[in-house]
């Protein structure tokens, strides 16, 4: 039997964690609050920011999957989360002469600094400017140079069931202007589990991992052609002196390497995926 330790294993995490104990898997769910991992995870009550070793590790690792969420953009608080505590979970693979047979470490396309709708992939500079996006390639590097066999998984924006923000925006009366184009990406959630498992089995089965893959869908899109279409599902229509939707760069991110690995997502682009969250209300 597998044995997975799932790093901050909330809402992704979870997803995750029920695709694989599904296959059988033996599934670690490290996070603070034990309490609301899923039934069948194996809790592990921890927090990654401290660096005494959490009591319940494990003491086999098969696998690692690195997907903590900060909930808010904090420069300082990223540092802790996604820098010093990917160290404290290496350390602690260490400390143990654990090795595990591939780290998956999540982070974002938010990392990219495009505004003129490039196309982008994992061999795409990735230069964003903001103190935040800096963290998370400092925290690739950690996790690239971490001793293990190690791939980063660049997600763009995760909606799905409870990540309602959008459609909550439009419903609210929401101007997006159709020009210059804000081209954007994202990946339902369910999507990315899918690709991280996806991922997990292609290392299990003994395929070479690229070091980066893009988790988005297959529809870069304008932020006004999808708020129209998310208007017309909802009965309502765009305010031209409604609140402006606040958007940073503009740039059409591409599956293609995660494809070519074999991943297929659910969801192929935002209608897809919100038909489905608007059916399931």
């Amino acid at each position: 039997m597998r044995q997975v330790v799932i790093a901050g294993c909330g809402d992704l995490g979870s997803a995750l964690a029920e695709r694989l104990m599904a296959r059988g898997w033996a599934v670690h769910g490290l996070r603070r609050d034990v309490s609301r991992l899923p039934e069948g995870v194996l809790p592990v009550a921890g927090d990654l920011t401290r660096a005494e070793c959490p009591e319940a590790w494990p003491r086999k690792v098969d696998y690692l999957v690195y997907c903590p969420a900060a909930g808010k953009r904090d420069a300082e608080l990223y540092q802790q989360l996604y820098v010093a505590g990917l160290r404290n979970l290496v350390g602690w693979m260490r400390e143990r002469r654990q090795q595990a047979r591939h780290l998956l470490q999540v982070s974002s396309t938010g990392v990219y600094g495009q505004t003129q709708g490039e196309w982008v992939t994992e061999n795409s500079p990735a230069l964003a400017g903001s103190e935040t996006a800096r963290v998370l390639i400092e925290a690739e590097d950690v996790a690239l140079r971490s001793g293990m066999p190690a791939s980063v998984v660049r997600l763009a924006g995760i909606y799905g069931p409870g990540r309602n923000r959008l459609i909550d925006q439009v419903r609210a009366g929401v101007s997006v202007p159709a020009e210059p184009p804000q081209y954007s990406n994202r990946i339902h959630r369910d999507d990315a589990a899918g690709l991280l498992e996806h991922l997990l089995l292609e290392a299990e089965n003994g395929e070479l991992l690229a070091p980066c893959y893009l988790g988005v869908d297959d529809e870069p899109a304008p932020l006004h052609a999808v708020c129209s279409w998310l208007a017309e599902q909802l009965g309502t229509s765009l305010q031209p002196d409604g609140r402006e939707i606040g958007r940073v760069g503009s740039k059409r991110c591409s599956n293609e390497l995660a494809r070519e690995s074999g991943w297929e997502p659910v969801y192929p682009s935002y209608r897809e995926g919100y038909a489905a969250m608007l059916n399931a209300v």
